[in-house]
């Protein structure tokens, strides 16, 4: 309830900032009237030209009903000041949807004419509110047939489709990029299928570094080949829902496996931590929603698609000195993949590593035994590995493991969210953005806004989990015993 308080709060207090600020159209471009801002916006940049800054105003939702497209090179999109807390400007993606179709992305860079576009010091809120994915962009697409792009201290969330941020290869020739001090997620839901990455980048030569991913349910950094590129000083986490992995480089496609140069080093990965009491001695407790990072370094597409690719298909990147803590069912997993060096790479703090055959599973392929790294030598060749990997028979589609329902399996420990440090950064409900939380109001009329407020949420978030709950008690009965089994070998 103290999160649903301090939500609450914090959209009272949002609410009225913006109607005390004073709008000087001179400086940023105004959210309201809401019916003409989607064209305002897309006018501005479209006549703004070669470097055109377009300011939006702190404290404001600009709700669009399609996405804002750059138009030329250089151009940026940012809140003026640049503000790096929840006074950042939003863009809210309003537009319809219908029969799993509609508006997906808020912005998109990925014109011919785009390199050099900044994005900086925005959110995107991508409104899904628990529905299913619609077919789409990401929040944000950017990328494409361009080189030089910034993406920077955006916050991007709940995107109605795949990915709260798509850096794509475009015709191959995107070249490049950087991300950089974001703060992304929640991404999708961790019911099945209803997935969605964090950030997902394709372009060579990108640079994804110093971002903090919480909540992303398919990958927490997806790298699709992207040739030279750099991901490094990123910290991924979970706290209320499943991740099927933390950093995955496993696509086959678009690059045909080819990771040449491409180096995942110095990130830092949380899996799942109990959410009960602590007693005296205890190291471990119960996650009241089951939530597990289920691989926390993916290799090779046998770990995710199965025997589609064929082995030793993903080639030449560099995994090093990666930090993973928490519940997992995998640490690092590599299957089919060939030339990777993976060196020096640890497990820290406590620990748990979890999991059972779901009823995805196929009946033929062998579900190992979790553990924190694990290698199928007879699909790779020539790899530089650290020696605390141990050798498993089979790594097909190890995605399709299930964490058990309930029991005192998670470590107690902390992930970011539990530092007031990074709490700004890891949600628009944590704090003012000042790492403490929104100031109570005194004034009573405010107080029966609060109230009527947190009704509202308290009873969508009790709906929410409720039909949660459902469908995650269904799936359990379904591997219920070899869950048991499992456990029981760990006990």
């Amino acid at each position: 309830m103290d999160i649903i308080h301090n939500h609450a709060r914090e959209l009272l207090s949002l609410r009225k900032t913006a109607a005390s600020l004073p709008r000087d159209t001179g400086q940023c471009e105004p959210a309201d009237p809401a019916n003409t801002v989607t064209t305002r916006l897309q006018s501005l940049l479209q006549n703004g030209g070669d470097g055109y800054v377009l300011s939006l105003c702190p404290n404001q939702q600009y709700l669009i009903i399609q996405p804002i497209l750059f138009t030329q090179p250089n151009q940026e999109i940012s809140t003026l000041g640049y503000p790096t807390d929840n006074s950042r400007a939003t863009l809210v993606v309003n537009g319809p949807v219908s029969n799993g179709q509609g508006h997906t992305t808020a912005v998109d860079g990925t014109c011919s004419s785009c390199s050099g576009v900044k994005l900086r010091n925005i959110q995107i809120d991508g409104t899904r509110r628990g529905a299913s994915p619609t077919s789409g962009g990401a929040n944000t697409e950017m990328g494409g047939g361009n080189s030089g792009q910034l993406i920077e201290y955006v916050h991007s969330f709940d995107p109605r489709s795949w990915s709260c941020l798509h850096v794509a290869e475009g015709p191959f020739t995107c070249n490049n990029i950087t991300v950089q001090n974001n703060d992304i997620g929640p991404c999708g839901s961790d019911s099945f299928q209803e997935w969605a990455d964090g950030i997902s980048v394709s372009c060579r030569n990108a640079v994804v570094r110093n971002n903090l991913v919480q909540g992303a349910t398919d990958g927490g950094i997806v790298v699709f080949g992207s040739p030279g590129t750099q991901v490094y000083n990123n910290t991924i986490w979970v706290l209320n829902q499943t991740l099927l992995g933390g950093i995955n480089m496993v696509d086959y496609d678009p690059w045909n496996g080819d990771y040449t140069g491409t180096v995942v080093q110095n990130n830092t990965i949380y899996g799942g931590f109990a959410t009960d009491g602590e007693e005296p001695e205890d190291s471990k407790g119960n996650n009241f929603e089951n939530a597990i990072i289920k691989i926390g370094i993916a290799i090779g597409p046998r770990t995710w698609f199965g025997d589609r690719y064929g082995n030793s298909v993903s080639k030449n990147g560099m995994v090093l000195d990666n930090r993973l803590t928490g519940a997992l069912s995998y640490g690092i997993a590599i299957t089919s993949a060939s030339n990777f060096t993976v060196q020096n790479n640890v497990m820290f703090g406590n620990t748990s590593f979890i999991g059972a055959r779901g009823p995805n599973c196929s009946a033929s392929d062998i579900v190992p035994t979790p553990a924190a790294f694990i290698m199928d030598t007879n699909t790779i060749s020539n790899f530089a590995i650290q020696s605390d990997f141990q050798t498993i028979p089979d790594g097909n589609s190890l995605t399709c493991v299930l964490p058990p329902n309930g029991g005192d399996y998670w470590p107690f420990g902390l992930n970011p969210s539990n530092t007031s440090t990074t709490a700004a950064s890891a949600g628009p409900t944590s704090t003012n953005g000042k790492g403490s939380p929104p100031s109570k109001s005194h004034n009573s009329a405010a107080a029966v806004a609060v109230g009527v407020i947190v009704g509202i949420i308290a009873c969508a978030i009790v709906s929410f989990f409720i039909r949660k709950w459902a469908i995650k008690r269904s799936e359990a009965q379904l591997h219920l015993s070899p869950t048991r089994d499992y456990i029981h070998k760990l006990s």
